[in-house]
């Protein structure tokens, strides 16, 4: 009798469990179609649904944190991607683009240290992508260039409160009018800079997204593959 009861839960169990990974699968694809429509919102709702059916889901996780990029949803994007970092434990390639997705999410949040040690990890994991590498470039000269930019900065109210502290002929008085006028060029040339290095970040998200998905595509082919060779070795 305990047999029995115990071959009917096993049964019951892997029921529920075939109908659950049809479930996530479902909705992954919907997902899928929707992030492609660029229908963020949607795609969001039905990888969150894959999730809650299974939160390891390893597609579902990935796709999500882009898709929480596409949104601009920069926080929620890092956060997914580092969740997903915690569950995926074979795919290398997978794992260095997630990795280039937190540092470009960190670039847009400015936080260019925590950015910079992102995209060295995703060369860590994977050295040939000249993506990563550089930006990791481009995170290091904006670093530099802020730490000169601040020692400039300290040097010149140093030699201020210097110039303060004697008195100043009317030619003086004159140019230090003038020095805040001369310093905004600077400052706009920068945020240009910034702006086209995060439109080019922009267009490598889009590359690697496509190189992605023609990477899942070929897998999938060879998983069609291999279960035609066993089935005909049946």
């Amino acid at each position: 009798m305990k047999t029995r009861l115990g071959i009917l839960l096993i049964l019951l169990l892997s029921v529920f469990s075939i109908f659950a990974q049809k479930a996530v699968r479902k909705n992954i694809k919907q997902g899928n179609r929707s992030y492609n429509e660029q229908k963020y919102e949607q795609a969001a709702q039905k990888y969150e649904e894959a999730i809650k059916i299974n939160p390891n889901a390893l597609e579902a996780n990935y796709n999500l944190g882009n898709t929480l990029y596409r949104q601009k949803e920069w926080d929620k994007s890092i956060e997914q991607q580092q969740h997903y970092l915690t569950v995926e434990k074979e795919n290398g390639q997978l794992v260095a683009a997630s990795w280039h997705n937190i540092a470009n999410a960190l670039l847009h949040k400015k936080e260019l240290q925590q950015s910079m040690e992102a995209y060295k990890n995703t060369l860590r994991i994977n050295p040939e992508d000249d993506e990563a590498r550089y930006n990791l470039a481009v995170v290091q000269k904006m670093i530099n260039d802020e730490e000169e930019e601040q020692e400039e900065q300290e040097q010149e109210q140093e030699q201020d409160q210097k110039e303060d502290n004697q008195p100043q002929s009317p030619e003086q008085q004159q140019d230090q009018k003038k020095k805040p006028e001369e310093q905004t060029e600077p400052e706009q040339m920068s945020r240009d800079n910034a702006r086209q290095i995060l439109q080019a970040i922009e267009q490598d998200e889009k590359e690697t997204q496509e190189r992605l998905n023609q990477m899942k595509a070929e897998e999938r082919k060879q998983k069609a593959e291999e279960n035609r060779r066993q089935n005909k070795d049946w």
